[in-house]
């Protein structure tokens, strides 16, 4: 059994610990690292290869909001967990622009962890409750949006449309393509399609570039 490589990245030794004890209990999980800033992060991922970094954003030396980015730009292998006690908005919107590949709150319960963990590894991206509502929030309350650039900037066919409201409201790939009655291999096509379109990093970066596009 191939096992999911995980590295954690926070200050506060008992929550890390905590969570290490909780990760070490799954049998497929394996725990190689952990670190208590981000700059010692980028130093342990220049020794071992992990699958997923879960990380902290208010951490000394280095925060979370700068490591994200120097992992995809020296690391861009590795997906990004945020696990925060932060869950103002305007955190979770600006990370999921960043690229990072989940967000969740330090009081998420043990199972939904190791949920977000394996459809991140599955599907590339884990929308929480929360972080679909504050999606939802900033499309409903943006009092002047943009124009929309679905049809003057982006050319999308109709079902790469369909893939990405899918995608939005967080269905899998698998999920989609019951949906649709194609292939999961399909669905996966139209997604890297508009990765490519919108020049995004990640199904995170899709979904959050299309509410903030005005796109649904």
């Amino acid at each position: 059994m191939e096992k999911i490589k995980l590295v954690i990245a926070d200050d506060h030794n008992l929550f890390r610990k905590g969570m290490a004890a909780m990760l070490n209990q799954i049998a497929d999980f394996e725990l190689i690292g952990e670190a208590a800033n981000g700059k010692e992060l980028l130093e342990l991922l220049a020794k071992v290869k992990p699958d997923i970094a879960l990380l902290d954003l208010q951490m000394p030396v280095m925060d979370g909001v700068e490591t994200t980015e120097h992992i995809h730009t020296l690391f861009p292998q590795v997906k990004v967990i945020i696990v925060s006690m932060h869950e103002e908005d305007r955190f979770i919107i600006h990370l999921l622009e960043k690229g990072v590949n989940g967000y969740l709150l330090k009081d998420t319960e043990p199972g939904e962890v190791e949920n977000a963990i394996r459809r991140v590894m599955t599907d590339g991206y884990y929308y929480s409750d929360f972080v679909s509502k504050a999606l939802h929030r900033k499309l409903v309350t943006r009092a002047s949006p943009p124009p929309p650039t679905f049809n003057n900037k982006i050319n999308l066919s109709t079902r790469e449309r369909e893939v990405l409201q899918y995608l939005c409201e967080g269905l899998s790939t698998l999920e989609i393509s019951e949906k649709l009655f194609v292939s999961p291999r399909t669905v996966e096509g139209h997604r890297l399609r508009l990765l490519e379109k919108t020049t995004t990093r990640n199904t995170a970066g899709l979904v959050a570039y299309a509410f903030k596009n005005d796109l649904l």
